[in-house]
């Protein structure tokens, strides 16, 4: 994860956040519009994340959540403002999948990914504070049809549809037979998979989590391989690795259209 230090004024923040970050190292590590994120050198770190009014509250729920499951940091403060929400979690012990040293052995990041995502769609998701994340998806996925989005070059080379009618009616075909019943992660991508030794240390950016269909998370799987690793040739092997007998093709592809088409 890069970071980039900057220099910040602690009013600008709650109280309870300002005293926190007050004379520490801050650097910008954001890569996403959504958020704005913040590293803290302090302790062991932590990290702040800043978006706007309650968009950050599903992200504080499941992580939360999956704390209890051991497999993310603790949250140390959520606070919501008239305008804005702020998410201080301690970092989790580890580095991201974009470490080279993970990065250079691309077949066994390839299997322990797979391995890692077999295992999290395994647990109980009895007491999971968002029991319908299926919902939320295709309202994500009406949305931007109302907003005629079509990013037609999102699946080059592993989904690909010849227009966006091809696109709409192969995420029609397929919505209605989306499950809800394993616990996912929402956006599995390398850089959200943190690891230590190659052993799995936890998950971060939350905020899609919930229970759902076990496709949106192999889909990202398949697609973060191809495009942080800039090849194909890992797509099979991660299918195998998961379980070839647990994945529907046909799935795949109703969700890569509802991905081309929806408000991510």
């Amino acid at each position: 994860m890069k970071k980039t230090k900057i220099t910040i004024d602690p009013d600008h923040f709650p109280d309870e956040i300002a005293s926190f970050i007050k004379d520490s190292d801050i650097y910008d590590s954001s890569c996403s519009e959504d958020a704005r994120v913040f590293y803290i050198n302090k302790d062991n770190g932590y990290f702040l994340k800043k978006s706007t009014h309650s968009v950050l509250y599903p992200e504080y729920l499941m992580h939360g959540y999956f704390h209890t499951l051991d497999l993310t940091s603790p949250v140390v403060s959520y606070i919501k403002t008239e305008n804005n929400d702020y998410l201080l979690t301690e970092k989790i012990n580890g580095t991201d999948c974009l470490d080279e040293l993970y990065l250079n052995k691309p077949e066994k990041l390839c299997d322990v990914i797979a391995e890692s995502l077999r295992f999290l769609h395994s647990l109980s998701h009895e007491n999971c504070p968002i029991q319908d994340r299926t919902d939320s998806y295709i309202k994500a996925f009406s949305e931007g049809l109302s907003k005629g989005k079509y990013e037609r070059d999102l699946f080059e080379g592993l989904w690909e549809f010849g227009s966006f009618s091809d696109a709409l009616d192969a995420a029609k075909e397929g919505m209605d037979h989306l499950e809800t019943n394993v616990l996912i992660h929402g956006d599995y991508c390398l850089p959200n998979i943190i690891l230590k030794n190659w052993e799995l240390s936890g998950f971060i950016d939350l905020g899609k989590a919930g229970v759902s269909d076990r496709h949106i998370d192999i889909l990202w799987g398949i697609w973060t391989l191809k495009y942080n690793l800039g090849t194909f040739r890992y797509t099979d092997r991660f299918i195998d690795c998961y379980g070839r007998d647990l994945i529907d093709k046909d799935k795949l592809r109703c969700i890569a259209a509802m991905e081309i088409i929806g408000e991510g």
